[in-house]
C-alpha cells in the first residue's frame, strides 16, 4: 500500500526544496515516488496547487501521436492528430490517480498566509534516510495514512 505523508513546511520555496528533495531521493533510489504535490496561499489568499505529473498533458501527446498514426492510415493525419489529441487529453483529465485533487485543494485552503503543505505519495522508502533528508525543512506532519504508532514515530523523528 503506498503511504500518504502530508507535510506543512514554512513557504512555497520550502515546498519546492521538498519536491527537490524528493526528486533526489528517488533518483538515489531511496524513495520511490508515486506522486506529489504541494498547496500554498498566494498574496491574495487564494489556494494554489501545484503538481509534479500532468496526466492532461501526458494523456494528450500519447493521443496524438496514436491519432497521427491512425490516421496516416485513413489518409487523413491531421484530422487524427487532433483526434487522438483531444481523447487522450480527455483520458488524462479524467484518469487522474495517485493524491486525490479535492484533499488537496481542503488542506490548501485551511494554509495560514504564507504557508505551505507538500502531498508525498510513495509506494516505498527507506524511512530512516528519507527522514534525515527532510528533516533540515522543519516539518510538521499534517496528514497520514500510516498507523498510529508510525505516524507518532514518524513526527517524534523529524523533530530531532
Amino acid at each position: 500500500m503506498a503511504q500518504l505523508i502530508v507535510l506543512g513546511v514554512a513557504d512555497r520555496d520550502t515546498a519546492e526544496r521538498a519536491l527537490d528533495i524528493a526528486s533526489e531521493l528517488s533518483e538515489q533510489e531511496l524513495l520511490r515516488l508515486e506522486d506529489a504535490a504541494y498547496a500554498y496561499k498566494d498574496d491574495k489568499g487564494r489556494p494554489r496547487i501545484h503538481q509534479t505529473v500532468d496526466l492532461t498533458g501526458y494523456g494528450a501527446a500519447g493521443g496524438a501521436l496514436w491519432g497521427t498514426l491512425i490516421g496516416m492510415l485513413f489518409l487523413n493525419p491531421l484530422l487524427g492528430l487532433a483526434v487522438g489529441a483531444g481523447a487522450g487529453a480527455l483520458a488524462g483529465r479524467l484518469g487522474d490517480v495517485g493524491i486525490d485533487d479535492d484533499m488537496i485543494r481542503r488542506i490548501g485552503s485551511e494554509l495560514r498566509q504564507g504557508r505551505a503543505a507538500v502531498f508525498l505519495l510513495a509506494a516505498d522508502a527507506t524511512t530512516d534516510r528519507v527522514v534525515d533528508a527532510f528533516r533540515a525543512l522543519h516539518p510538521t506532519v499534517i496528514r497520514t495514512n500510516l498507523s498510529r504508532d508510525n505516524e507518532r514515530e514518524l513526527v517524534e523523528a523529524l523533530r530531532s
